[in-house]
C-alpha cells in the first residue's frame, strides 16, 4: 500500500497527545475506558448489478460483496480515534467492466476488488463549539452535489484532510477542510483511483432565519491528476421549508454557483450552475420538481469531480461528466412510505423521470425513468430494488440498469 503521510501523522499524534494529557495513572485508566468503551463498525453489502447498454456488446452481470470492518474509539480528553478497512469482492465470473479488469467488451459496474484502509482519522471535540478531525475521513458537504462520499458503490470516496467545523455563533456552522488525497472508487490499483494536491472546502450554513438555512461554499480544487478538473466553485444555496398544514410541507431549494479554472488547469472556464427545485411532503406521500442546469461554453462542461454523481441526473449514470455543451435535467419524482407491514420496519418506494437537454444549443439527450424499492427489515438491515431506463438522444447510448442489494450496518 502507497504510504500516505497525513494519516500516518494522524496515527502518531494521537499517541502524542495522549500521553501529554493529564496524570500518568489516570490517563492510563481513562485511555483504557475510552479503547474498551467504544464501538465495533460492521458495514455488510452483497449486491447484483445487471446493465444492458446500447453499443457494448456483451450484458453486464456483477455479483459483489463488502465488508467495512472497523472501530471507533470512546472519548478521552475529548480525543477519540476511528478506523475502518475495506475487502470487496466478486463472485462467479468477471462478466462486467470493473475498470481496471479489461473487460472492456461489458458495461462498466466501477466496483474492483480490493483491499485497502477505508478511513484512519482522529477526532478532537475539547474546543468551544468545534470539532476537528485530522486523517483519512469521509466527508460529505451539503446534499453531497459538491464533495461526497459515493456510497452507493462498494468501495466509498474518502479524502486525507484536516477538517474543522465550528458552531460558536448561534446558527451558524462554520468549516473548513484541507485536502491533499481523494481516494476514489476505482480503488488503490487504479491510475484514476487517486486525486492528489492542495484543495481547500470552505461552507458555512446559517439558520437564523428561523427555518430557513442559507448556505455559502468555495471549493478550490487541485487535481494533480486531473488538471482539467481543477476549480474553484462559489456558490450559494437557500433552503424554505413552509408548512401548509398538519403533516403537510413544502420545502424551496435554491443554488446557484460560478465556476472558474484553478491551479494548473489549461483550460479557460467561466461556467454557471443553477438549481430550482421544489419538494412537497404529505406523509406517507412526497412529490418532488426541479430543473438544474450545468453550463458548457462548447469545450469543458460544469465540473463537480468530488460529488455523489449516482444521485444526480439520474441513476443509469450517463452525466457523471456534464457534456461540453452542459446538461439542462429537468425532473419529477414521487415517494410513497409504507410502515404496517408485518416483519419489516417499513417500505419506501419511489419514482423519478429525467428529460435531458444541452444547456448550449437546442440538442435533446434523451430521458430516463428510475424506480426503487427499499424494504428496511429492521433497523440495521435492509433489501434494495433498484432500475434505471435511459432513452438516449443525441449521441448518448440507451442502457437499462438494475440492482438487488443487501445491507447489513451496525
Amino acid at each position: 500500500m502507497e504510504s500516505n503521510g497525513i494519516w500516518i501523522s494522524a496515527l502518531g499524534a494521537v499517541f502524542v497527545l495522549l500521553a501529554a494529557t493529564g496524570g500518568a495513572a489516570s490517563a492510563e485508566e481513562d485511555l483504557g475506558d475510552a479503547l474498551l468503551n467504544g464501538k465495533p463498525i460492521i458495514d455488510l453489502r452483497v449486491r447484483y448489478e445487471h446493465v444492458e447498454q446500447d453499443g457494448v456488446a456483451n450484458n453486464a452481470n456483477a455479483y459483489t460483496g463488502r465488508a467495512r470492518l472497523g472501530y471507533e474509539t470512546g472519548s478521552f480528553h475529548g480525543f477519540s480515534a476511528l478506523t475502518d478497512f475495506d475487502l470487496i469482492g466478486h463472485a462467479g465470473p468477471e462478466d462486467y467492466n470493473d475498470t481496471i479488469n479489461g473487460r472492456t467488451a461489458y458495461p462498466v459496474v466501477p466496483d474492483p476488488d480490493t483491499a485497502e484502509l477505508n478511513r484512519l482519522q482522529i477526532a478532537y471535540a475539547g474546543l468551544p463549539d468545534t470539532t476537528v478531525a485530522l486523517g483519512r475521513q469521509r466527508i460529505i458537504l451539503g446534499n453531497a452535489r459538491f464533495v461526497g462520499n459515493v456510497g452507493w458503490r462498494q468501495n466509498e470516496q474518502t479524502f486525507d484532510a484536516l477538517r474543522v467545523v465550528n458552531s460558536s455563533v448561534d446558527g451558524l456552522e462554520l468549516g473548513y477542510a484541507y485536502v491533499n488525497r481523494v481516494n476514489r472508487v476505482f480503488g488503490e490499483d487504479s491510475p484514476a483511483g487517486r486525486f492528489r494536491g492542495d484543495t481547500h472546502l470552505f461552507n458555512a450554513d446559517y439558520t437564523g432565519f428561523g427555518a430557513v438555512t442559507l448556505g455559502a461554499y468555495a471549493y478550490l480544487l487541485d487535481l494533480n491528476e486531473a488538471p482539467d478538473l481543477s476549480t474553484e466553485t462559489y456558490g450559494l444555496r437557500v433552503s424554505a421549508p413552509l408548512t401548509l398544514a398538519e403533516n403537510a410541507k413544502l420545502t424551496l431549494n435554491g443554488e446557484y454557483a460560478r465556476q472558474h479554472d484553478r491551479a494548473g488547469n489549461p483550460r479557460s472556464i467561466d461556467l454557471d450552475y443553477a438549481l430550482a427545485e421544489a419538494a412537497f411532503s404529505w406523509a406517507p406521500f412526497g412529490l418532488t420538481a426541479g430543473y438544474e442546469v450545468l453550463e458548457g461554453d462548447g469545450v469543458t462542461g460544469f465540473s463537480t469531480p468530488l460529488a455523489t454523481l449516482h444521485a444526480f441526473n439520474g441513476w443509469a449514470d450517463v452525466f457523471l461528466t456534464t457534456p461540453a455543451a452542459g446538461l439542462e435535467d429537468l425532473y419529477v419524482g414521487a415517494s410513497y412510505v409504507i410502515d404496517a407491514i408485518p416483519a419489516m420496519e417499513k417500505l419506501v418506494l419511489g419514482v423519478t423521470w429525467h428529460d435531458f437537454s444541452a444547456e448550449r444549443g437546442s440538442a435533446d439527450f434523451g430521458n430516463e425513468f428510475d424506480m426503487v424499492a427499499n424494504f428496511v427489515l429492521t433497523k440495521s438491515l435492509s433489501l434494495n430494488l433498484k432500475f434505471a431506463s435511459f432513452d438516449g438522444d443525441g449521441g448518448f447510448a440507451s442502457r437499462d440498469k438494475s440492482w438487488v442489494s443487501l445491507t447489513y450496518a451496525y
